[in-house]
């Protein structure tokens, strides 16, 4: 038999970690155990009604075909007057490109602006596929070491400190994924001034803009017009499974992501982006807000609960839904610990491998989107969990 040979990059691409702790979950609860998820970022309530009749009628009028590789004209003007409405930006409808999923984004971002041998500096942790991104366009990530004091956040001065002649970009995450933290106007403006100052872009990934606590989270583009913005109908809007997300690039950048869209991709989902212009209604946003306040109500329940339990979390998280805790106190190996939760009490939890290298094995991720009665068992079942666990 052939030995096939792979590209080098594979080696460096690895497996997004919190996939087998979901087919696990999904094994054990396909063999009849009672599985509470707090693994992935994927909320428990289903698309807004609004949007999925709008699927319905657009399927119905036969739109199934290709669209602009930029994406449909109407729905680039929609994301364009969400900006007005929510930020007070005049944003222009041309910067406005619809992409498949904000990884979809974030991969027109990366070949565009990356080479090979070029690096992009980000938060460690941070969301594991975006550093992939970057090593499938030949570029590298420059994971940074951050920790609490600094909500998990790059500082302008670890951009001076780490910033060397290969350095093109760097992409800062508000809210943040695994912490939830949220970089205020004043810190997003230093990070926009500080690499504009060292030549480099500034890439915001604004994911989980709308999911916010007791604040509400700036856009990069109050404070830095000619930023890059990632962001994605996935997570506030709930639309997971429809694969539809969007970047907001200078519009002199426009021209080049278009070609690059045509030739990945071609354009992204048809009805999905039909669907999506019932996304800024005013019923659908009511949905959402409805939302927001149950994950507020779902944090504020886990938050100290975990606490109580000996998991440290210093931070207090302001958005997404994730709560960063450090399971050193347990003896660490946050693998491990993850497995006899998921193996013993039916609780599956994300280790912090996914999210970068530094104190990873100390840390693991708990995701509060499950409903709250749900949450209420999870918890009795790791305190019970914590009590047969060798580290305790």
């Amino acid at each position: 038999m052939m030995e096939r040979r792979w590209a080098q990059r594979i080696r460096d691409i690895e497996p997004f970690h919190v996939m087998a702790v979901l087919d696990r979950a999904r094994l054990l609860q396909a063999n009849g155990c009672d599985l509470i998820h707090m693994e992935i970022g994927e909320p428990d309530f289903s698309t807004p009604q609004p949007i999925m009749r709008a699927a319905e009628a657009a399927l119905a009028a036969g739109h199934t075909s290709y669209t602009p590789a930029l994406g449909l004209p109407a729905l680039r003007e929609a994301v364009a007057g969400f900006y007005q409405q929510r930020y007070g930006i005049d944003l222009d409808p041309r910067r406005v490109v619809i992409t498949p999923g904000g990884s979809g984004a974030l991969l027109l971002v990366s070949a565009l602006l990356v080479d090979a041998g070029n690096r992009v500096l980000m938060a460690d942790p941070a969301y594991p596929c975006n550093r992939h991104f970057l090593r499938l366009v030949e570029g590298r990530a420059r994971m940074v070491s951050t920790g609490p004091d600094s909500g998990y956040q790059l500082t302008p001065e670890q951009v001076e400190q780490h910033w060397d002649s290969d350095t093109v970009a760097v992409l800062a995450a508000s809210p943040a994924n695994p912490s939830g933290s949220v970089l205020s106007g004043e810190q997003l403006r230093a990070l926009a001034d500080t690499t504009r100052r060292l030549g480099g872009e500034l890439i915001v990934d604004e994911i989980y803009h709308g999911l916010t606590y007791g604040c509400d989270a700036t856009s990069v583009l109050e404070v830095a017009p000619d930023a890059w913005v990632l962001n994605s109908f996935s997570k506030y809007f709930g639309m997971t499974g429809w694969r539809l997300g969007w970047l907001i690039a200078p519009e002199e950048a426009v021209p080049e992501l278009e070609k690059l869209a045509q030739n990945f991709y071609i354009c992204a989902p048809h009805l999905s982006q039909q669907a999506a212009l019932a996304a800024f209604s005013e019923a659908s946003l009511a949905i959402c807000e409805e939302r927001r306040e149950a994950f507020r109500q779902r944090r504020d329940f886990l938050l100290p609960a975990l606490r109580e339990l000996g998991f440290a979390i210093p931070y207090t998280p302001e958005g997404a839904f994730y709560l960063y805790a450090d399971v050193s106190g347990f003896g660490g190996d946050s693998q491990r610990l993850c497995q006899h939760l998921i193996e013993t009490e039916h609780v599956a939890i994300t280790p912090g491998l996914d999210f970068g290298h530094f104190r990873a094995d100390e840390h693991v991720r708990f995701a509060y989107t499950s409903a709250l009665p749900r949450l209420e068992q999870a918890v009795e079942r790791i305190e019970r969990g914590l009590r047969s666990w060798p580290g305790c």
